[in-house]
């Protein structure tokens, strides 16, 4: 599996020979992205599904699939490529590739619910989303949430800095989750160098009795797991 991260939520991920890019919003660089086979799209807000830059994205894209929470899919009913979204249900399995052959990935969708932002915002719908592959590790990316329930992974996508969000619950749910490799940092558009740099070394010296392993891929291209 390679994982690179294009920007706050927002990776790319290659395994079993299909590209499957995760949440491209409007603080990831997404503009030269192609080949790919999906598109996963946790959840409604522009952090992680860019109105503006969709479309084209997806017209550079003509055969990828576009798989989205449900409220989401409800939420491009308008758009110019509404016919091409499916929707990814929580317990719901996608299938990538052909049928019978080795490059096979399936998509597993994770949670009803965007975390509780305050009051006077209401919660939306959001799924997160487990790829496997056989023979690769398997990572699980929450979306906006950190009470869902991926089952055993090796890699967790660990939001690190959110107007939800405190840097006490991430660890907590990196210590539910007790990912095998350790976490890729995401939802870190908000922050500076050193903010970000001191939100990671929590994650990793508290994420876990002895720390756990942080995989810093911001501007590290294509990293291989």
């Amino acid at each position: 599996m390679q994982i690179t991260h294009l920007g706050h939520a927002c990776l790319l991920v290659e395994a079993a020979g299909q590209r499957i890019l995760l949440d491209p919003g409007v603080f990831s660089s997404v503009e030269d992205v192609t080949d790919l086979t999906a598109v996963v799209v946790t959840h409604q807000h522009p952090d992680h599904l860019d109105p503006e830059r969709t479309g084209p994205l997806l017209a550079a894209n003509p055969d990828a699939r576009v798989l989205m929470e449900a409220q989401t899919a409800r939420s491009v009913a308008e758009s110019g490529y509404a016919d091409r979204v499916e929707t990814l249900a929580a317990g719901g399995a996608v299938e990538l590739g052909s049928t019978g052959s080795s490059g096979r990935v399936t998509l597993t969708g994770v949670g009803e619910r965007h975390a509780d932002i305050h009051p006077y915002v209401p919660r939306i719908g959001n799924t997160g989303v487990v790829v496997r592959a056989d023979g690769e590790p398997v990572l699980y990316h929450p979306g906006d949430a950190l009470d869902g329930d991926p089952g055993p992974v090796d890699l967790l996508g660990v939001p690190v800095s959110a107007p939800w969000g405190k840097v006490a619950e991430a660890i907590a749910f990196v210590r539910r989750i007790a990912p095998a490799q350790g976490v890729v940092p995401i939802h870190d558009g908000l922050l500076n160098d050193r903010g970000r740099g001191m939100y990671l070394q929590h994650i990793g010296d508290f994420g876990a009795d002895g720390g756990v392993p942080v995989h810093d891929l911001r501007g590290a291209g294509a990293t291989t797991f």
